[in-house]
């Protein structure tokens, strides 16, 4: 079977372990290593909300990613801090196939994913029909503000914007009842299960977060809004293999998570 983890980093987490910084090639190649050992085929890099020498722009990452176009995906970061945005940049990296979405941090921003700023890039999205990523729920940085974070902002973005196909990033966890409430009520949002716990996992996070997702797919009822990803390098790749296992699909419904929505919704 297939495998595409649609969430993963390349940044240096130094409160992950990663005390000595990598360089962006360095930590490609550790990338492909992991994807190696758990058996993933594809992944799609998203590039961070602010820019520094632990954090790629999606520029180097597309630079730097061209020669594994077969096995590595980008995923562009738009944000309101980061000053005036070059939108004209974000269709000629659509035109060209160099990145296959747009991700926005809020939370990490602090702004709704509704404000009228980031209506642009969903214009964009919407013209070259590719899928918009937004960070819900917990984060990984104490000054983030996670009013701004909660999945049902996701709503008001997905009502007004019908042809905007939108992926709420993390389940919204710890608000994942909130979000397959607005998985089950807009057809045109997906969720990411990437992100859900640090690190390795213990069986006991493994059945509570195994729980909390086949809960919402039972409440949702529909197997193809729902995505494969691991939030690597804060999450362990083959801890994530492992938590799927656990989860309450029969086949079918495990290749939709594990390869095939993604596939279709960024056009893989």
């Amino acid at each position: 079977m297939k495998i595409i983890d649609c969430h993963v980093h390349v940044n240096n987490y130094p409160q992950n372990g990663d005390v000595a910084i990598s360089t962006l090639d360095e930590k490609i190649d550790t990338l492909l290593q992991s994807m190696d050992r758990v058996a993933v085929d594809y992944s799609l890099i998203l590039s961070s909300y602010k820019v520094n020498q632990n954090r790629p722009s999606t520029a180097e990452i597309i630079k730097h990613t061209r020669q594994y176009e077969s096995r590595i995906g980008v995923v562009a970061s738009f944000t309101i801090d980061g000053g005036p945005n070059n939108l004209a940049e974000y269709r000629q990296w659509f035109k060209d196939d160099l990145i296959k979405g747009v991700k926005l941090y809020c939370g990490y921003e602090h702004y709704y994913p509704f404000d009228k700023r980031y209506q642009d890039i969903y214009d964009i999205c919407i013209e070259y029909k590719k899928p918009v990523m937004i960070h819900t729920g917990d984060t990984f940085a104490s000054n983030a503000k996670i009013r701004f974070a909660h999945p049902l902002h996701i709503d008001e973005v997905a009502v007004e914007n019908p042809e905007l196909r939108i992926v709420i990033c993390h389940l919204g966890n710890p608000w994942t009842v909130d979000c397959q409430e607005v998985l089950f009520k807009n057809k045109n949002v997906y969720a990411d299960i990437s992100g859900l716990f640090v690190g390795d996992i213990s069986s006991y996070d493994e059945r509570y977060y195994a729980g909390k997702i086949n809960e919402l797919l039972r409440y949702v009822g529909d197997p193809h809004r729902l995505l494969y990803g691991s939030d690597w390098p804060v999450c362990d790749m083959s801890a994530y293999r492992r938590f799927v296992n656990r989860l309450e699909l029969d086949e079918k419904s495990t290749e939709l998570l594990m390869s095939g929505n993604t596939k279709s919704l960024f056009s893989l």
